[in-house]
């Protein structure tokens, strides 16, 4: 029998039981796309966690996501941040060469007074990052543990926001509007001036980060337990490298579990397919039961045992390649809503994709050849006497 015979017939039949035969590819589909999901989720969880980290400076650190800076001068930007205050807090008990590890959360506003505004920086800190920043208040109070219990609204203000808006005064005690929730200024810092790069960093607002998380930054980025770095002051200078390797080897093993969940997750995918495979092999034997007087009469016509295999083979196969591209396109849709809710990036690895459909066309192969060997060696006496 020529191929293209073989491939007509396959077709026909496939169509005589449409129904079943949408159902039977169903398993390899869903198999096909939870493969090409899987394998993206976890390379981009892993891309996040190998870039998490960056280092610059004398004794302090920005644990930022792929991109790093210090003393205001930064390299590169990235994907968004997995980071936690547990991770901070981690990085504070587990590692004897950090002195601070200090959670922030970040963002854009306008600060309000009177008929005066201002567009800044909010950063929601915890008062170690005072510490680690080496930030000196000049008049006022700082941010106090109950402030963060709370979520008060109360704000530190850097020298530029002070100047802009009550020129000579410190502004204690005052009352500014955040993005319209009011403030009270419990505080100014002492100017620090402009970084290498020419960046004001005395242009922000401090407010307390749970108040941030709560009332002005909320969103994905800084949903739950997350922020969006973690300054890292070392005790010394000369410890900053091993506080660098310590920190990278927390907040990987701290991850390791992201993995771990990944590799199973590819288990799960391939058993998918596999249980695709056992419906194909199931299919196909219900199939050779039904049309054993049809392999009867083929045979008696001069079908040969190798004609019948191929035929049976051939529907078994079909039904993996038709759908293999349909769960090729669930898949690649899945892993963009999958990494769209994730906040990180689609990394769909083409290597995936194409080991889903091969994997698709072998598992057809495979538990196809026992269905059609079972055919071609029918009695066609026997077959042609089947009721």
């Amino acid at each position: 029998m020529r191929a293209m015979d073989c491939l007509r017939t396959a077709g026909e039949a496939l169509r005589a039981n449409l129904l079943r035969s949408v159902l039977t590819a169903l398993g390899i589909i869903i198999g096909v796309a939870a493969v090409i999901i899987m394998v993206a989720v976890g390379a981009g969880a892993e891309s996040r966690v190998q870039d998490v980290i960056k280092s610059l400076g004398a004794n302090l650190m920005f644990v930022v996501p792929g991109s790093s800076s210090t003393r205001g001068a930064r390299q590169g930007r990235g994907t968004l941040t997995n980071l936690t205050v547990d991770d901070a807090d981690a990085i504070a008990r587990e590692i004897d060469s950090v002195l601070h590890a200090a959670p922030n959360v970040r963002g854009g506003g306008q600060v309000v007074f009177g008929n005066l505004n201002w567009s800044t920086t909010i950063y929601g800190i915890r008062r170690d990052n005072l510490e680690a920043r080496e930030w000196v208040i000049e008049n006022g109070r700082s941010i106090r543990a109950e402030d963060l219990r709370a979520a008060g609204k109360v704000a530190l203000i850097g020298d530029t926001v002070r100047e802009k808006l009550f020129g000579d005064d410190n502004g204690v005690g005052e009352t500014i509007r955040i993005k319209r929730i009011p403030f009270k200024i419990i505080g100014n810092l002492v100017a620090k001036g402009e970084t290498p790069t020419g960046r004001d960093q005395d242009d922000l607002v401090f407010i307390p980060l749970t108040t941030a998380k709560k009332r002005v930054l909320g969103g994905r980025r800084v949903a739950g337990n997350r922020v969006t770095f973690i300054v890292v002051k070392a005790r010394s200078g000369g410890e900053l490298a091993e506080a660098e390797a310590a920190v990278a080897e927390l907040l990987q093993k701290r991850q390791e579990s992201s993995r771990i969940m990944s590799l199973l997750l590819a288990a799960v995918a391939f058993i998918s397919l596999l249980v695709g495979g056992i419906g194909i092999m199931n299919i196909m034997l219900v199939s050779v039961t039904e049309r054993t007087r049809e392999i009867g009469l083929r045979m008696a016509v001069g079908a040969s045992a190798r004609d019948i295999m191929a035929q049976f083979l051939t529907e078994a196969v079909l039904i993996s390649i038709v759908g293999g591209p349909i769960g090729i396109a669930l898949g690649l849709g899945g892993a963009a809503i999958a990494a769209r809710i994730a906040d990180w990036p689609l990394l769909v690895q083409p290597g995936s994709v194409l080991l889903a459909f091969g994997v698709a066309a072998v598992v057809g192969i495979f538990f196809g050849f026992y269905p059609a060997r079972k055919a071609s060696r029918l009695d066609p006496i026997e077959a042609l006497r089947h009721e």
